[in-house]
Protein backbone atom coordinates (compact mmCIF):
# COMPACT_ATOMS: atom_id res chain seq x y z
CA UNK A 1 0.00 0.00 0.00
CA UNK A 2 1.34 3.42 -0.93
CA UNK A 3 -0.12 6.64 0.45
CA UNK A 4 0.90 9.98 -1.03
CA UNK A 5 -0.61 13.27 0.08
CA UNK A 6 0.50 16.81 -0.82
CA UNK A 7 -1.70 19.28 1.02
CA UNK A 8 -1.63 22.68 2.75
CA UNK A 9 -3.43 21.31 5.83
CA UNK A 10 -1.44 20.59 9.00
CA UNK A 11 -0.22 17.00 9.28
CA UNK A 12 -2.11 14.89 11.82
CA UNK A 13 0.67 12.61 13.12
CA UNK A 14 -1.69 10.40 15.16
CA UNK A 15 -3.93 9.75 12.17
CA UNK A 16 -0.98 9.11 9.85
CA UNK A 17 0.61 6.71 12.37
CA UNK A 18 -2.67 4.81 12.72
CA UNK A 19 -2.89 4.43 8.93
CA UNK A 20 0.77 3.35 8.67
CA UNK A 21 0.40 0.80 11.45
CA UNK A 22 -2.83 -0.59 10.00
CA UNK A 23 -1.23 -0.96 6.57
CA UNK A 24 -2.43 -3.74 4.30
CA UNK A 25 -4.26 -6.59 6.02
CA UNK A 26 -1.57 -9.19 5.31
CA UNK A 27 -0.42 -9.70 8.91
CA UNK A 28 3.28 -9.65 8.00
CA UNK A 29 4.33 -6.22 9.24
CA UNK A 30 6.56 -6.15 12.28
CA UNK A 31 8.03 -2.65 12.10
CA UNK A 32 7.02 0.90 11.26
CA UNK A 33 9.74 3.53 10.91
CA UNK A 34 8.77 7.18 10.64
CA UNK A 35 10.31 10.58 10.13
CA UNK A 36 8.64 13.92 10.85
CA UNK A 37 10.28 17.08 9.53
CA UNK A 38 9.67 20.48 11.07
CA UNK A 39 10.21 23.99 9.75
CA UNK A 40 13.52 24.95 11.38
CA UNK A 41 13.46 27.61 14.07
CA UNK A 42 17.20 28.01 14.66
CA UNK A 43 18.18 30.22 11.74
CA UNK A 44 15.69 33.07 11.97
CA UNK A 45 13.08 31.66 9.60
CA UNK A 46 9.68 33.15 10.37
CA UNK A 47 7.77 31.49 7.56
CA UNK A 48 8.57 28.83 4.98
CA UNK A 49 6.50 28.79 1.81
CA UNK A 50 6.47 25.70 -0.38
CA UNK A 51 5.22 25.70 -3.94
CA UNK A 52 4.82 22.61 -6.09
CA UNK A 53 3.63 21.47 -9.47
CA UNK A 54 0.39 19.53 -8.82
CA UNK A 55 0.37 16.13 -10.44
CA UNK A 56 4.11 16.10 -11.07
CA UNK A 57 4.95 16.33 -7.37
CA UNK A 58 2.60 13.49 -6.44
CA UNK A 59 3.95 11.37 -9.32
CA UNK A 60 7.54 11.93 -8.17
CA UNK A 61 6.69 11.00 -4.59
CA UNK A 62 4.77 7.92 -5.73
CA UNK A 63 7.75 6.83 -7.84
CA UNK A 64 10.04 7.11 -4.81
CA UNK A 65 7.60 5.12 -2.68
CA UNK A 66 7.34 2.43 -5.37
CA UNK A 67 11.13 2.20 -5.58
CA UNK A 68 11.41 1.85 -1.79
CA UNK A 69 8.59 -0.70 -1.67
CA UNK A 70 10.37 -2.87 -4.23
CA UNK A 71 13.88 -2.43 -2.83
CA UNK A 72 12.94 -3.30 0.78
CA UNK A 73 9.80 -5.44 0.26
CA UNK A 74 7.72 -2.95 2.23
CA UNK A 75 4.18 -3.63 3.29
CA UNK A 76 3.39 0.09 3.09
CA UNK A 77 5.00 3.45 2.37
CA UNK A 78 3.59 6.86 3.25
CA UNK A 79 4.70 10.35 2.25
CA UNK A 80 2.66 13.32 3.45
CA UNK A 81 4.08 16.72 2.50
CA UNK A 82 2.73 20.18 3.23
CA UNK A 83 2.69 23.03 0.75
CA UNK A 84 1.86 26.70 1.16
CA UNK A 85 2.97 28.91 4.04
CA UNK A 86 4.14 27.35 7.31
CA UNK A 87 5.45 28.93 10.48
CA UNK A 88 8.65 27.92 12.23
CA UNK A 89 8.13 24.74 14.25
CA UNK A 90 5.23 23.40 12.16
CA UNK A 91 5.33 19.95 10.59
CA UNK A 92 6.35 19.99 6.94
CA UNK A 93 6.71 16.28 6.09
CA UNK A 94 5.81 12.85 7.44
CA UNK A 95 7.34 9.67 6.03
CA UNK A 96 6.56 6.10 7.13
CA UNK A 97 7.81 2.72 5.98
CA UNK A 98 6.21 -0.53 7.16
CA UNK A 99 8.08 -3.80 6.77
CA UNK A 100 8.44 -7.27 8.26
CA UNK A 101 11.61 -6.25 10.12
CA UNK A 102 13.07 -3.01 11.55
CA UNK A 103 16.19 -2.82 9.35
CA UNK A 104 14.14 -2.68 6.15
CA UNK A 105 11.69 -0.16 7.64
CA UNK A 106 14.50 2.09 8.94
CA UNK A 107 16.50 1.96 5.70
CA UNK A 108 13.44 2.62 3.56
CA UNK A 109 12.38 5.56 5.72
CA UNK A 110 15.86 7.10 5.46
CA UNK A 111 15.88 6.49 1.70
CA UNK A 112 12.51 8.17 1.24
CA UNK A 113 13.39 11.33 3.15
CA UNK A 114 16.87 11.57 1.58
CA UNK A 115 15.55 11.12 -1.95
CA UNK A 116 12.49 13.33 -1.69
CA UNK A 117 14.74 16.23 -0.66
CA UNK A 118 16.39 16.04 -4.10
CA UNK A 119 13.88 14.30 -6.38
CA UNK A 120 10.54 15.93 -5.58
CA UNK A 121 9.62 19.17 -7.36
CA UNK A 122 9.14 21.59 -4.48
CA UNK A 123 10.25 25.22 -4.44
CA UNK A 124 11.01 26.78 -1.07
CA UNK A 125 10.94 30.41 -0.06
CA UNK A 126 11.99 31.50 3.43
CA UNK A 127 10.89 34.70 5.13
CA UNK A 128 13.33 36.26 7.61
CA UNK A 129 12.80 39.72 9.03
CA UNK A 130 9.96 40.23 6.57
CA UNK A 131 12.25 39.53 3.58
CA UNK A 132 11.47 36.50 1.35
CA UNK A 133 14.28 34.62 -0.43
CA UNK A 134 14.23 31.46 -2.51
CA UNK A 135 16.13 28.51 -1.02
CA UNK A 136 18.79 26.82 -3.13
CA UNK A 137 19.37 23.06 -2.92
CA UNK A 138 21.86 22.11 -0.22
CA UNK A 139 24.98 20.13 -1.13
CA UNK A 140 24.37 17.89 1.89
CA UNK A 141 21.00 16.84 0.46
CA UNK A 142 22.66 15.68 -2.77
CA UNK A 143 25.26 13.70 -0.80
CA UNK A 144 22.56 12.05 1.35
CA UNK A 145 20.57 11.03 -1.74
CA UNK A 146 23.69 9.75 -3.52
CA UNK A 147 24.38 7.19 -0.81
CA UNK A 148 21.34 5.24 -2.02
CA UNK A 149 22.58 4.93 -5.61
CA UNK A 150 22.66 1.39 -6.95
CA UNK A 151 24.98 2.23 -9.87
Amino acid sequence: MIRILVDPAPIDIAAEMALAEAGPDDGGAGAVATFTGLVRTDDGVETLELEHYPGATEAALRSLAEQATTRWALHAATIVHRVGPMRAGERIVFVAATAAHRAAALDACAYLIDRLKTDAPFWKREVRGGVATWVEARHGDEAAAARWSTD
